[in-house]
């Protein structure tokens, strides 16, 4: 309360009821009303006893504006916190599924080269429509801009165990069908 923090920096300062009733223009009686919580400062005196005691207002009111700052930047502090262990947490998690990309990326394109051990490409025309086509071990085979009838009709005669017999099927084919391969 007032009167006990009042008292309590009165004799801190060393100051009679007297003095410090002269400091802030009362009486000595006034200052005791106002030690016993009776009565309690207006305004202009609040100021005059704030100087006189070498403290702020708030704090001769007990004015708890301090421990609510503190304990707002704390929080603050605290939620600053969370939201960088998240943040932490999300770029790992990222960084975790980047290395996993590359490494399936790297397996995969190991495992396609090492695969095809042998390969061979034409590029075959007909009625003045190129094909090219493509095959090698292990049953790859890519034929661009071929119907699925061709598609159907060159797997039919691709070994893929003999890729240079494959490509003279092939060419066979479209000189059967009245076209050309390079």
């Amino acid at each position: 309360m007032l009167g006990d923090k009042l008292l309590k920096l009165r004799k801190k300062q060393g100051l009679s009821q007297e003095q410090l009733g002269e400091q802030v223009n009362v009486t000595r009686q006034t200052i005791s009303n106002w030690e016993l919580n009776e009565t309690t400062p207006n305004p202009q005196q609040l100021k005059l006893l704030s100087k006189s005691l070498n403290v702020s207002i708030d704090e001769l009111l007990d004015n708890e504006i301090k421990s609510i700052l503190e304990e707002k930047v704390s929080n603050t502090e605290k939620l600053a916190g969370i939201i960088i262990k998240i943040l932490k947490s999300i770029g790992i998690v990222f960084v975790i599924f980047l290395v996993i990309d590359v490494i399936a990326f790297i397996c995969f394109n190991v495992n396609v080269s090492t695969h095809i051990e042998s390969s061979a490409i034409t590029v075959c025309t007909i009625e003045d429509k190129e094909y090219v086509i493509e095959l090698g071990s292990n049953d790859y085979f890519k034929c661009e801009n071929c119907s699925d009838q061709i598609n159907q009709n060159l797997k039919e005669i691709v070994d893929f165990n003999h890729i240079d017999k494959s490509i003279k099927n092939i060419e066979q084919y479209f000189k059967d069908n009245h076209g050309t391969c390079e």
